[in-house]
């Protein structure tokens, strides 16, 4: 699923795959609200103060989603293909959004937005099933995150990036893992050294 050249089709039915089985009609309505984007790497996707107004889905490419505290970036989340973003808080509060999202490699999107996808869900079961569950699997990958900054040691952290995203890890700048991370980059580096020595 990492073909830039997939159709709307495709997608609804990747997203069926993953959230919720559908019929034909159902995946022709998916269909028809799937819009697809296309950025170059550096290009933002949402500026700060913007609301969003959609839920991404990665077909192909790297984002990051960042937000300024003290003057610092601050990694809250990158996404690479096969993976579903948004500012959530902006986009159920229709407010301007404190986050930013900008796109680490040239990037194709498929995005579903919101008011069409609740209008959607509303006459369709299956649709509103998937969007349910894109909204459970963000709430869930937000609290896993949530928990390993509070709970796991650096080195830990580090592993479990690895395990569940190693694409991630070879294809972000090592500044922005370590801000994800919530560790600098000279722990990042000690850190790695010590994950490669276990692995000899």
């Amino acid at each position: 699923m990492s073909n830039p050249t997939l159709t709307p089709r495709d997608v609804a039915r990747e997203l069926a795959r993953r959230y919720s089985t559908m019929t034909h009609d159902e995946l022709d309505i998916l269909e028809s609200v799937l819009v697809p984007m296309k950025f170059a790497k550096g290009d933002k996707i949402l500026a700060e103060g913007d609301v969003c107004k959609h839920i991404y889905w990665v077909v192909k490419g790297l984002v990051r989603q960042y937000y300024f505290k003290n003057g610092k970036e601050l990694t809250e989340y990158m996404a690479t293909e096969n993976t579903i973003f948004m500012s959530i808080e902006s986009l159920f509060k229709e407010e301007p959004s404190k986050q930013m999202i900008h796109a680490l490699e040239p990037t194709v999107i498929y995005a579903l937005p919101k008011k069409e996808l609740e209008a959607v869900a509303i006459r369709c079961v299956n649709i509103q099933m998937l969007y349910r569950k894109i909204l459970e699997e963000s709430l869930i990958i937000s609290q896993r995150h949530a928990d390993m900054l509070r709970f796991e040691s650096a080195l830990d952290r580090y592993r479990k990036l690895v395990k569940s995203n190693p694409q991630l890890v070879l294809r972000a700048p090592l500044v922005y893992i370590a801000s994800y991370l919530q560790m600098t980059p000279e722990t990042l580096s000690r850190v790695r050294t010590a994950a490669l020595v276990e692995k000899e």
